[in-house]
């Protein structure tokens, strides 16, 4: 069984049972915890024929996916889009991209096959304090500031686009070593994505031993637990993967389902990269309204808010200040 779900709804946070075995998923994290049989992720089988996508379901499903998701697809990645949904095609059944995208794009593949393929498409490349000039800017130098100037302890910060959470457990830790000399601070931490599967990776805060090389090494005495049964693979300590919410979020949503104005932090780095640039700033745009005044948007190193009209001053290369 896939692990399946829709575009969430403003407010809402349940996980709802529809017919045959598929769900609505609204709030991720409790989802998961529910521990529901259906939201379990199963690799397809080895299939070794190969399919190649016609010239109109590329453009089909390429317009699709810019046209909801914000993501570009030129014609140049037509070849990765055929590597990443050959086996799906063929566990289907299926015997062309046009029956493929036929059923996807119907009444029945909208209930959930429809955003496994989403996760099939998008791209995930992270890594533990990726970019770590942003933490060290953060908590080394902008926050006790920040505290001062708006007399705010309790911080709300987002990673958005989280991937397999790399990212938003970097925040944790760097947020809990600044509690340690700033006790009076609290924060919350959401961590959003559009594929289900790698918040679900996120969620269980399991790593190959390798991938946690990027951390010093008191941290990972501090952060993480050696699996007893595999020396290779580690976990985030409970009390700090705790310290995540997760939710499912699309960008090309209006307003994300979020509060607005309710947030000091924003982190989002390497997804724009992969929209045009009208798309960009819309994004932009609204990830703005949803930032307290003097708080912070993190991009990524190839990503520039250059020629585009918001509300934001540079305070460090791919740092941005909300000047609303």
């Amino acid at each position: 069984m896939v692990m399946e779900g829709v575009k969430c709804s403003a407010g809402t946070d349940l996980l709802e049972a529809r017919p045959a075995g598929t769900y609505f998923i609204h709030d991720v994290t409790n989802a998961i915890r529910q521990k529901k049989p259906n939201l379990l992720l199963m690799d397809t089988p080895n299939i070794s024929s190969f399919m190649s996508m016609d010239a109109e379901s590329f453009e089909r499903l390429s317009s699709y996916v810019t046209r909801e998701y914000g993501i570009k697809l030129p014609l140049a990645k037509k070849s990765m889009l055929e590597s990443r949904l050959n086996k799906k095609v063929k566990t289907l059944g299926l015997s062309s991209y046009k029956e493929f995208l036929d059923f996807i794009f119907s009444d029945e593949g909208k209930k959930g096959e429809l955003f496994h393929v989403i996760d099939l498409i998008t791209t995930n490349k992270t890594d533990f304090f990726r970019e770590a000039a942003h933490f060290h800017f953060l908590t080394q130098e902008y926050l006790p500031s920040y505290q001062q100037e708006f007399n705010r302890n309790n911080f709300k910060v987002w990673s958005a686009g989280c991937s397999t959470g790399e990212e938003p457990y970097t925040l944790v830790m760097s947020l809990e070593e600044y509690k340690k000399r700033h006790p009076e601070v609290s924060y919350s931490l959401l961590a959003s994505d559009v594929s289900l599967r790698v918040i679900q990776t996120a969620y269980q805060g399991i790593y190959d031993i390798e991938r946690i090389e990027p951390v010093p090494l008191e941290l990972k005495r501090n952060y993480f637990l050696r699996s007893k049964k595999n020396p290779n693979v580690v976990r985030v300590k409970p009390q700090f993967r705790n310290k995540l919410q997760f939710k499912r979020i699309n960008f090309m949503d209006q307003h994300f389902g979020l509060m607005k104005a309710d947030y000091d932090f924003i982190f989002c780095r390497n997804v724009l990269i992969y929209f045009d640039k009208p798309t960009q700033e819309r994004v932009i745009v609204k990830f703005c309204s949803h930032l307290k005044p003097g708080g912070l948007l993190f991009l990524g190193h190839s990503e520039s808010i250059m020629g585009m009209n918001v509300p934001l001053k540079q305070v460090r290369p791919t740092v941005y200040r909300y000047a609303g």
